[in-house]
C-alpha cells in the first residue's frame, strides 16, 4: 500500500467523521424542540458508514489465503437514517404546542448518547489527522533522502 492510499483513507476518515460531528450537532440543536404532532417531530439522525472496496494492485505476488479478502480503500457516508426510538411524549396541557388531548411530543434524542457519539467521533477525526500528518512527514523525509 503507497503513502498516497493511507492519505486518502485517512482523508475519506476525516470526512466521514465530519459528516457524523454534523449529525451529531444537528440533534442536539434539535434535542429539546416541540411539536404538536407526531408527524412532525424531530427525529434523531445517525449516518451510516460503507468501506469503499478496492482491489490489490498485483494478485500474482499475494498470498492465496489473502485472495479472498478485498482491501478497503477508505470509508464513506452511505445515507443518513433517523433511528427508530420511540418519541418522548409528554402531558403539558398548559404548553402552547399541546395538542388537543394535551401532549407535547419531543424528539428521540438521547443527549448524553449523543455527547459519548460527539466526543468519539471527535477522536476519530483526530486519529485520522495523526495519520494523515503521519504519512505526509514520511513522504517529505523519503524525498529529501537523496540529498
Amino acid at each position: 500500500m503507497s503513502l498516497n492510499n493511507v492519505i486518502n483513507i485517512a482523508g475519506s476518515g476525516m470526512n466521514a467523521q465530519s459528516i457524523r460531528l454534523n449529525t451529531t450537532a444537528s440533534n442536539l440543536a434539535n434535542a429539546q424542540s416541540v411539536s404538536s404532532s407526531e408527524e412532525d417531530t424531530y427525529r434523531a439522525r445517525k449516518p451510516v458508514f460503507e468501506v469503499l472496496q478496492g482491489q490489490f494492485q498485483d494478485r500474482d505476488l499475494m498470498d492465496p489465503v489473502d485472495l479472498e479478502h478485498d482491501v478497503g480503500e477508505g470509508v464513506h457516508v452511505a445515507g443518513i437514517i433517523e433511528k427508530d426510538d420511540p418519541l418522548d411524549i409528554r402531558y403539558e396541557p398548559t404548553h402552547p404546542m399541546a395538542d388537543e388531548n394535551g401532549y407535547v411530543y419531543y424528539p428521540n434524542v438521547n443527549v448524553v448518547e449523543e455527547m459519548a457519539d460527539m466526543i468519539s467521533a471527535s477522536r476519530s477525526f483526530t486519529v485520522n489527522v495523526e495519520v494523515f500528518n503521519t504519512a505526509k512527514t514520511m513522504m517529505q523525509k523519503t524525498m529529501t533522502m537523496g540529498q
